[in-house]
């Protein structure tokens, strides 16, 4: 275990988990994990070491995620789009002095980040935005109607979305670092869902300007297909599996105290656990073997934008989003009305509300439609191992 995973646990089991009620009960930010988080230097987990940071990989980032998504989903979910920004930006920043300044802060001081890529008006196509950059004298401005920016008003920065220029179409989109203390945000739309509460995804008018150094030089486009997609899919999974996990062994407590209430007698959920843990293991091998094809291919901007590659990851957040929901339906079966209840620690209802969000989280039909023609697109691989 790596010192990184032990520091997750910690603050998973000792903090996260603890207060994951009260956070969905309230629907406030899970700021006890937050802080902890970064008490323990784990925002700036994959920043370089030549940037100050500890140079992780997206593999610790994917096993830290797991572990929180077993404890509190709305931390593990803060932690997994905080991480997804870092991954863009230690990837994309280049050579800007601007940005790789902004990196070596983040591992100094552990700055949150969140994301607008949303925006109203783009029917939530995430890769077509309203909103423009306006350029004048070495400046810009933006404004963008924001369905959800998730815990944007703790955060230290927001990586926006918008058109390059008033100009450009939709799909010309570039990627600017918006400071928090540069931003003004005007609430319009408040968070109050099914799961993922703590993740406070309110809508907003977000008003920002900044340095023309803020905005990342790679079009989003690429931006896009090489970082932001492949390191969601992966890190979302895994959290996904973390709270599938939780559920299976809160089950198979259950299971076990039935066996021991009755003995010799089978319990009745048995056998539906043996088939869940079946589905849990096909969930964590996919997971592995999308992980494992993105390790290899991050040294090639030409592998991490090759069509089976968008496939792979498009389809491993398509059936983890769909498993979660399946396995931790199976352990409310398993541990029946004790799974049920809230106040039972057998309980399941945090961790189903909380999958339920998988599914629409981007989602499943607009990546199902964009995999039609991805699919369209590519040719037949007859080798196995190839």
């Amino acid at each position: 275990m790596t010192p990184w995973l032990a520091a997750a646990r910690a603050v998973g089991v000792e903090i996260a988990g603890r207060h994951a009620d009260d956070v969905d009960a309230r629907g406030r930010f899970p700021a006890e994990a937050l802080s902890a988080l970064k008490e323990r230097a784990l925002l700036g987990l994959l920043v370089p070491a030549s940037e100050g940071g500890p140079g992780a990989g997206i593999a610790d980032v994917v096993v830290i995620c797991h572990e929180l998504g077993r404890h509190c989903a709305s931390t593990a979910m803060i932690y997994a789009m905080h991480q997804i920004q870092v991954a863009c930006l230690v990837r994309h920043a280049g050579g800007n002095p601007w940005l790789r300044a902004f990196i070596r802060r983040l591992a100094s001081e552990q700055l949150l980040l969140a994301s607008a890529t949303s925006e109203a008006g783009v029917g939530g196509d995430v890769r077509s935005s309203v909103c423009a950059l306006d350029e004048r004298r070495g400046r810009f401005a933006l404004t963008k109607q924001a369905p959800v920016i998730s815990y944007a008003e703790p955060c230290d920065a927001i990586l926006v979305t918008a058109r390059r220029t008033p100009q450009s179409p939709p799909s010309d989109q570039m990627l600017a670092v918006v400071l928090r203390a540069d931003a003004d945000l005007q609430a319009r739309e408040v968070w109050n869902t099914l799961g993922m509460r703590g993740t406070c995804s309110n809508g907003y008018r977000l008003a920002a300007e900044g340095e023309i150094a803020q905005i990342l030089q790679v079009p989003y486009a690429d931006i896009s297909a090489q970082t932001m997609l492949p390191t969601s899919h992966l890190v979302w999974s895994a959290l996904w599996l973390g709270i599938a996990g939780e559920a299976l062994s809160r089950a198979r407590a259950f299971v076990r105290a039935e066996a021991k209430r009755k003995p010799g007698v089978p319990p009745i959920g048995a056998a539906r656990l043996a088939e869940a843990m079946g589905e849990l293991q096909s969930m964590k091998g996919e997971l592995l073997a999308c992980l494992r094809q993105y390790e290899a291919a991050a040294g090639s901007g030409d592998a991490l934008s090759a069509l089976p590659f968008a496939l792979a990851m498009n389809n491993l957040k398509i059936l983890s989003s769909q498993k979660v929901v399946s396995i931790v339906g199976q352990a409310m079966l398993i541990c029946g009305l004790e799974g049920y209840r809230s106040d039972s620690p057998f309980s399941i209802g945090r961790l189903l509300r909380d999958a339920h969000s998988a599914v629409v989280m981007v989602n499943n039909d607009r990546i199902v439609a964009n995999n039609a023609g991805l699919a369209l697109a590519l040719r037949d691989d007859p080798e196995l191992l190839a």
